[in-house]
C-alpha cells in the first residue's frame, strides 16, 4: 500500500471491471427498455380506460355516434378502434387499441377498455 491508504490496482483486476461491466451493461439496457415499455402500456390502458368512460357519458346523454366516436378517438388516439353495442336499454362502447414504443412495440400487444350505462333520454 501507498502512504495515506492508496491503493493501485493490479493489470489483471482492470480487465476484470471491463469484463465485468461488459457482461452486465447489456442486462441493465433491457431491464430499463421493459420498464420504459411497461409504463407506456400503463399510460396507453389509462388513455383507453378515460377514452371509454366519456365516450359511455357521450351516449348515456344522447350524442351522436359521430361524436362519440370523435371524442374516443382525441382521448385514446388516432389508431384506436371504438365499438358500441346495446342491449336491454343499457349501451356499452369498448375502446381497443395497439401498443406503441420502441421496448414493446414489436409484440403487437393491444388493450382494450369498456364503459357501460343506461341512456338518459329513455
Amino acid at each position: 500500500m501507498r502512504q495515506g491508504g492508496e491503493r493501485r490496482c493490479s493489470s489483471g483486476e482492470g480487465g476484470a471491471v471491463t469484463a465485468e461491466i461488459a457482461v452486465a451493461l447489456p442486462a441493465l439496457v433491457l431491464v430499463f427498455g421493459l420498464f420504459v415499455g411497461a409504463t407506456g402500456a400503463g399510460m396507453t390502458q389509462l388513455r383507453l380506460e378515460e377514452a371509454a368512460r366519456a365516450g359511455a357519458r357521450e351516449v348515456m346523454r344522447g350524442e351522436t355516434q359521430q361524436s362519440v366516436e370523435g371524442t374516443v378517438r382525441r382521448l385514446a388516439g388516432a389508431d384506436a378502434v371504438v365499438r358500441l353495442g346495446s342491449e336491454a336499454g343499457w349501451t356499452s362502447i369498448e375502446v381497443t387499441a395497439p401498443v406503441r414504443g420502441p421496448a414493446l412495440g414489436f409484440l403487437e400487444l393491444t388493450l382494450s377498455a369498456t364503459a357501460s350505462g343506461r341512456s338518459e333520454h329513455g
